[in-house]
């Protein structure tokens, strides 16, 4: 008797939040489906502004990737008495709408709350939408998603653990090194999780910087390649880790 092999197992959804030219979600669009990716596809590309180019990459990849705009200054003004904290929980809708396997922050220029690492754990469910026709608490068609498997959230940020935590880590970081202050930088990608740039890193790596030399035209060319390098290969290791090759 000859035991079939499935190959009809769908494929690792990856849904990925921007900000902006969208650099590191290239890497991912072209990682998909190749020996750094494989059986891999981006099920939603979703960023904070409007005029992110990471939408156009989206939007002309092939084939098309979903897209979605959802900006904190228009969802307040629209939503009277809303809170910062309300439009990361209506982010998090839009996530779990296309149910990905990992979450990745590539260049999202927006600090998470707590409230929405709870719901991508499981452990916090979104409110139903208060809408007459809509005041159940369980999921159905008018109702929300629900997880039911933790979706690790993942994060790449311009520094080595503990160095440069937040904004600008990259500048703030070759400034130091520029003066003195500290004689190593890199890049890591993490996990996610209430504290800034805190999170446990998946993959971290040196980027070669001199003394002397150029932010734009010499470390950051650097930096950004290596970015695009451990992007990929920590989305990858999250996807093994949550759905074992075993069980492809």
């Amino acid at each position: 008797m000859v035991t079939k092999i499935a190959t009809d197992t769908p494929p690792s959804r990856i849904a990925v939040l921007i900000s902006g030219s969208g650099t590191n979600l290239q890497a991912l669009i072209n990682a998909c489906n190749t020996p750094r990716l494989p059986h891999a596809q981006i099920v939603l590309v979703l960023s904070n502004r409007k005029a992110a180019y990471g939408l156009t990459r989206a939007a002309t990849a092939n084939p098309p990737i979903p897209t979605a705009y959802l900006g904190l200054p228009p969802f307040l003004r629209d939503n009277p008495g809303a809170t910062r904290a309300d439009y990361d929980l209506a982010v998090a809708r839009e996530v779990l709408k296309v149910r990905p396997d990992v979450l990745v922050l590539a260049g999202w220029m927006h600090i998470v709350s707590e409230g929405f690492l709870e719901v991508m754990q499981g452990g916090r469910a979104l409110s139903p939408l208060l809408s007459p026709e809509n005041k159940g608490e369980d999921a159905g068609e008018q109702g929300e998603p629900r997880v039911t498997r933790e979706i690790p959230v993942i994060n790449i940020h311009p520094a080595l653990p503990g160095q440069f935590d937040g904004a600008n880590a990259m500048e703030r970081g070759f400034e130091a090194f520029q003066r003195g202050e500290v004689d190593r930088l890199g890049v890591m990608v993490h996990r996610v999780i209430a504290e800034v740039d805190r999170g446990a890193p998946i993959i971290m790596r040196e980027v070669e910087v001199h003394k002397g030399e150029d932010l734009k035209n010499d470390y950051e060319p650097r930096m950004h390649r290596t970015e695009w390098d451990i992007i990929v290969e920590a989305t990858k290791l999250v996807l093994d880790e949550v759905r074992p090759i075993s069980n492809r």
